[in-house]
């Protein structure tokens, strides 16, 4: 067996992400499942408990050493971090019975002030597990399990929905290069908020037609 590059979607039902404010609403965060252990999966995979509290404790340790792992917007088909595409900071990870928990922070980037939108606008989001691992090709028996992050991902509207990247959906829409540009100013003017806004708006009913 050799090693792969294994992603896993949870849709926002399945992550059970709640959102949480610290500092006056200053700093905003996503806490919940991020990677499932125990169940065969959509992919027909299963990871092992222990194969994830593993990952879990490995990904953990680094983080409480000073390191920063970062997540974005969607995922890319490799391992390699984005920064242009980076929302979030991995603040934690723990295991909560089979399943192994995570609390992302938000950061003020491009791509973090474009999920804040689309948070405070009542947007459900799911979460996507990366990372790379030996997959038993009889019984999809996920072994030497590594995370190296977890995404945010859109809401499928079904089960088996492939969930519409929300960076490559700003790109294909109206003025998407005009709201990546201005989202990093977002933060400190009023007036660019409200476009903001009101551009997120028109990418949600454009995720809904297309889903």
């Amino acid at each position: 067996m050799n090693s792969v590059y294994l992603k896993e979607n949870l849709t926002f039902d399945q992550a059970r992400m709640v959102t949480e404010s610290a500092n006056d609403g200053k700093d905003l965060f996503l806490k919940g499942i991020c990677i499932q252990g125990g169940v065969k999966n959509h992919n027909q995979r299963l990871y092992p408990v222990d194969q994830i509290a593993t990952a879990v404790t490995s990904l953990n340790e680094q983080i409480t050493e000073g390191n920063s792992v970062l997540g974005e917007v969607d995922h890319p088909d490799d391992l390699k971090i984005n920064l242009d595409r980076v929302c979030h900071m991995i603040t934690e990870m723990w295991m909560d019975g089979p399943n192994g928990y995570g609390k992302l922070k938000i950061l003020p980037t491009p791509m973090g002030q474009l999920v804040r939108t689309m948070l405070e606008s009542g947007v459900k989001l799911g979460v996507s597990s990366r990372g790379s691992g030996e997959v038993n090709d009889a019984t999809g028996e996920v072994s030497g399990f590594e995370i190296v992050t977890v995404d945010v991902v859109a809401q499928p509207s079904a089960p088996n929905a492939y969930p519409t990247a929300i960076y490559e959906g700003l790109l294909n829409m109206k003025h998407g290069h005009k709201v990546l540009g201005i989202a990093a100013e977002a933060k400190e003017d009023t007036r660019v908020q409200k476009f903001l806004k009101d551009e997120v708006v028109n990418l949600i009913n454009e995720l809904k037609l297309r889903s």
